[in-house]
């Protein structure tokens, strides 16, 4: 896994769910990297508002929920540093036991893993 030198923890007093891999910390949009690099290599999972048809908003709402239920726990948020295009904060979020989040959506069925210029088709 990749990790910076000087990863900073980022504390978060509200958290909220966006989507399977996009959740809010204090009410900004923060993207989850898994055991991915920043901007080489991550997580993605299925879109709800922009869903290509019913299949991948189901899978989405369920991908959603998922990781709302791991944000519960004493999460620790680390800050890779690295914003994605949408200028969200590319994080690493780590349960009590030191696994990833991300991890677990992607041994779950979640998530897959993204690369750049990789599509997923979540309709079949």
């Amino acid at each position: 896994m990749f990790t910076l030198a000087a990863t900073t923890v980022i504390t978060c007093l509200h958290l909220g769910t966006v989507d399977g891999d996009t959740f809010k910390c204090n009410g900004e949009n923060m993207r989850l990297l898994g055991p991915g690099q920043p901007n080489k290599s991550g997580i993605d999972t299925p879109e709800i508002g922009n869903a290509k048809c019913q299949a991948e908003r189901f899978l989405g709402e369920q991908a959603k929920r998922r990781l709302d239920e791991l944000l519960r726990e004493d999460v620790t948020i680390e800050d890779s540093g690295v914003r994605d295009r949408y200028r969200r904060p590319l994080v690493w979020v780590r349960m009590p036991n030191g696994e990833d989040v991300g991890e677990v959506l992607l041994r779950e069925g979640y998530a897959l893993p993204w690369r750049p210029g990789k599509r997923v088709s979540w309709c079949g």
